[in-house]
């Protein structure tokens, strides 16, 4: 397909459709106090299950929906995935119990990892080679302005409306998402001879649902206890099960010599450092500015677009040095963890403008590293395996948003106190952030490397899809 197929109004269709997905991950989280004393007289458990079961389920069909797409169609696979979104929104609007809010974010979840990897992979399947780190850095901006609009709606939400609102909002939405993707959006060529793999997809999904809920309920039931240590455990045996069978299967999920990549190695690590720092700010974020400074939902909302600019305004500067994706992921990453060091030091009579700064500091270094991380990954697997290095990316990105609010929790935990424990909490996350960035640096190959490990792993899969 010629690169000049992708129009604005594609372009626009996608990371819309993208941001309204991750806006629901954060969203939530200013909800808590009011769904707490609602008339569903939730357990303090099933709180956190309404919060996490989006999280959850949208983790662990990330890589499965991504490969469901490159076969089946990716267009149709966004349109299902927007329908599933918009069912289990409504579930939760009008639900009666905990137990029917909590299905229906898991459903909302299952059709947030249908559309997140389709349109990553239509946008590099009508971008071409040209355009696509300009398409990659719009499209993870709309990512990025997806957890701070969750946080914004979620908080004005909190102020003026109720709980059910914020649901309630996402169903005509999603409708009309699907009415802009249904117009303005050609249908892409699917992968020849891609087989479904559903041992595969069984595997892989179970290892990824134990390795989340041991990483989110870790600080909850304590790293050390039985449960947690058990469904470690699980998740590595699954995962070598997967492993095991993909290795030995003629048609595979995907084939994980694909991480003999460099690239595609330091790419994730990338990935889930950057999400680690940010995820880890968002948990004490909104806690240190209503607990702490003593502003309302509302304004707390508004107090975190300062992380929105960096996203917005530097990934079109990042596009500009896509050529050199070592330095400019170096530098990104290092940003966001000298942010959160210096986000450490606020206390309550810390002026908000000096907040604020830090806040900017974080923001620049995502906008700046993710577009060239999220197109690391993807161009290192074949081009007709987009979906599938969609789902690779952004399950990366979710498993370091999971273990940046567990690491931040835990630490947390140790102190009597959120203003005593913010800092110590973030001094660490920017000190793990700040030794993975050297990490990701060392490990990113160069850019004939790149070529030459993807054109490897294209052979690998094509000789893999074979019948």
């Amino acid at each position: 397909m010629p690169s000049h197929a992708l129009k604005r109004s594609t372009l626009l269709a996608m990371c819309a459709c993208v941001l309204v997905a991750q806006s629901m991950v954060a969203a939530i989280n200013l909800l808590i106090p009011q769904l707490s004393s609602s008339s569903l007289h939730p357990s303090h458990t099933e709180v956190l299950w309404t919060v996490d079961a989006y999280v959850i389920v949208f983790a662990s069909l990330l890589i499965p929906a991504g490969a469901l797409g490159d076969r089946y169609g990716r267009k149709g696979a966004l349109l299902t995935g927007l329908g599933l979104f918009a069912a289990g929104a409504a579930t939760s609007a009008l639900a009666r119990d905990p137990a029917a809010l909590i299905a229906g974010r898991g459903v909302s979840g299952a059709g947030a990892a249908l559309i997140t990897p389709a349109t990553m992979s239509i946008l590099m399947r009508l971008a071409g080679p040209e355009r696509r780190a300009q398409a990659m850095a719009s499209w993870t901006l709309a990512m990025g302005l997806g957890g701070m609009f969750g946080n914004l709606g979620g908080g004005l939400v909190g102020q003026f409306l109720t709980w059910r609102a914020l649901f309630g909002a996402m169903v005509p939405l999603a409708a009309l998402l699907a009415l802009a993707v249904a117009f303005s959006t050609p249908r892409t060529e699917r992968v020849p001879g891609n087989h479904p793999d559903p041992v595969g997809t069984l595997l892989l999904t179970a290892a990824l649902v134990a390795v989340l809920f041991g990483i989110i309920e870790g600080p909850a039931y304590g790293w050390s206890s039985p449960r947690i240590v058990g469904v470690f455990v699980a998740g590595a045996l699954l995962t070598a099960s997967f492993t095991r069978h993909a290795l030995r299967s003629r048609t595979p999920l995907f084939d994980p010599r694909v991480f003999s990549s460099p690239q595609l190695r330091a790419a994730s690590l990338g990935m889930t450092t950057g999400f680690f720092g940010l995820f880890a700010l968002f948990y004490v974020n909104s806690q240190y500015l209503q607990g702490v400074k003593g502003y309302g939902p509302a304004v707390t909302g508004v107090a975190i677009v300062p992380l929105i600019v960096g996203m917005a305004l530097v990934p079109k500067l990042a596009a500009r040095w896509a050529s050199h994706p070592r330095p400019v992921i170096g530098a990104g990453l290092a940003l966001i963890g000298l942010g959160l060091l210096g986000a450490s030091t606020a206390d309550a009579g810390t002026p908000y403008p000096a907040y604020a700064c830090w806040l900017l500091v974080i923001s620049a270094g995502t906008g700046l590293s993710m577009p060239a991380l999220t197109l690391g990954v993807v161009t290192a697997l074949p081009a007709d395996r987009a979906g599938l290095g969609s789902g690779l990316g952004t399950s990366a990105r979710e498993v370091g948003a999971a273990l940046g609010v567990a690491v931040t929790g835990t630490v947390l935990s140790a102190h009597p106190d959120l203003s005593h424990g913010m800092g110590p909490a973030l001094r660490t996350v920017a000190l793990l952030v700040l030794a993975a960035t050297a990490v990701v640096v060392a490990g990113y190959g160069s850019r004939g490397r790149t070529h030459t490990v993807a054109s490897g792993r294209e052979r690998v899969l094509s000789r893999s899809a074979k019948p």
